[in-house]
């Protein structure tokens, strides 16, 4: 019998940007909320991720997008040139499992920043959370 992912979660940090947790399997997870919040709370949240992997040892993301806005070009820019190498060097990212959103402008702009990625981590693409935590737990 299948168990929900979010019955292992603890709530690390929430902002108007979503909801950090971290899953009893080893990996951070980042909720996102449906509003459109500023850059300034997007980069926070993802800042808090990083602290995060860095105090668990964890390697692994999911980032469950739901209703979440697209990113701005500055956004996406920012991820692919900054925060996701300084992960990958300072936190040992690996892997991150991405739960598609609702609007496909948004699914365009995760591909645009999955595309631009020149480092790890791994990128896979999941329609439900079930889907994308089974992938994670078996690395």
């Amino acid at each position: 019998m299948l168990s929900s992912p979010r019955l292992h979660e603890t709530l690390y940090f929430r902002n108007p940007a979503g909801t950090i947790l971290y899953h009893s399997a080893g990996y951070v997870r980042l909720s996102w909320n449906a509003s459109s919040p500023q850059s300034a709370e997007v980069m926070g949240l993802y800042e808090h991720a990083l602290t995060l992997l860095q105090r668990t040892a964890a390697t692994k993301i999911l980032s469950h997008h739901g209703q979440r806005q697209s990113l701005s070009p500055e956004l996406q820019q920012a991820l692919t040139q900054d925060w996701i190498p300084r992960a990958v060097r300072q936190a040992g990212l690996s892997y991150c499992a991405i739960v598609e959103g609702e609007n496909p402008v948004q699914r365009l702009s995760v591909q645009a920043i999955v595309a631009q990625s020149a480092t790890a981590p791994v990128f896979k693409r999941f329609r439900t959370l079930e889907e994308a935590d089974l992938w994670l737990k078996t690395l």
